[in-house]
């Protein structure tokens, strides 16, 4: 029997990605966005029967519920859900950052987060379901200019821990991927569309894809239901580890 699969994020980078193989894989797939154009393209592709599209803003907990309240009958019955939806604001020391733009990630990353998880628990509980958050390693290695996105991302790393203890007994399973660089349109968004500074990081770094974190999506999910993996990292071979800063008194 097919499983259903609701993906926050779907329209762009590891969401549209995991829509596609997840579909391709025979899931039948809730893709939620802002963006209600990309989401009817995904279902122009993959099949009315295959994607339904959930237009709303993940911030907003009434339009959360309304479009899980209009869920056609054969996508009521949510199997796992994949926590993707989030993003990077600005780039600045704290001292210099926007508190908009803190707060925006604060909503996006952790409230709305927890908001479709806390609603979809029961389902998943009964279901024995499973839930994948997408984290980050700036949860666990800190840089300049990461700040409030790493406390977030570090967050729901934590979040993810907790609710596989509370889960404990229920058969849910629980999983956070933590990515390093991937070429999305994530530090589009991080630079308020500054393609030149995209360019720029990506260039010849050959980082990961939305497909190859896509892939890893669909491996956590077809595991066997008695194996559960707590947490995975994963980087492009390209990318590593930086020495500590060291400032000096007098340069």
């Amino acid at each position: 029997m097919s499983k259903t699969v609701l993906i926050t994020g779907a329209t762009s980078g590891f969401g549209k990605a995991s829509v596609h193989r997840f579909a391709n894989s025979g899931w039948r797939v809730i893709a939620t966005g802002r963006r209600a154009e990309r989401l009817q393209e995904l279902v122009n592709e993959l099949g009315a029967d295959k994607v339904h599209p959930a237009a709303f803003d993940i911030c907003d907990p009434a339009a959360m519920d309304n479009a899980l309240a209009k869920l056609p009958a054969p996508f009521k019955n949510v199997d796992l859900l994949i926590n993707n939806a989030g993003l990077a604001l600005g780039t600045a020391p704290a001292q210099e950052s926007d508190l908009d733009q803190w707060n925006t990630m604060i909503d996006t990353n952790v409230r709305a987060l927890i908001t479709l998880t806390h609603k979809l628990l029961p389902g998943l509980i009964k279901r024995k379901g499973a839930i994948i958050n997408i984290s980050s390693v700036a949860a666990s290695y800190p840089y300049p200019g990461g700040n409030v996105y790493g406390g977030t991302k570090a967050f729901v790393v934590q979040f993810s821990l907790g609710l596989r203890s509370d889960l404990h007994g229920t058969g849910v399973r629980v999983t956070s991927v933590e990515p390093g660089m991937a070429e999305t349109e994530f530090t589009l968004v991080r630079t308020k569309g500054n393609q030149e500074a995209s360019d720029k990081l990506y260039k010849g770094a050959n980082p990961m894809t939305g497909e190859d974190i896509a892939d890893t999506l669909l491996w956590i999910a077809s595991l066997p239901a008695h194996m559960n993996i707590n947490r995975i990292e994963l980087m492009p071979v390209n990318q590593s580890f930086s020495p500590f800063q060291v400032y000096r008194v007098g340069n």
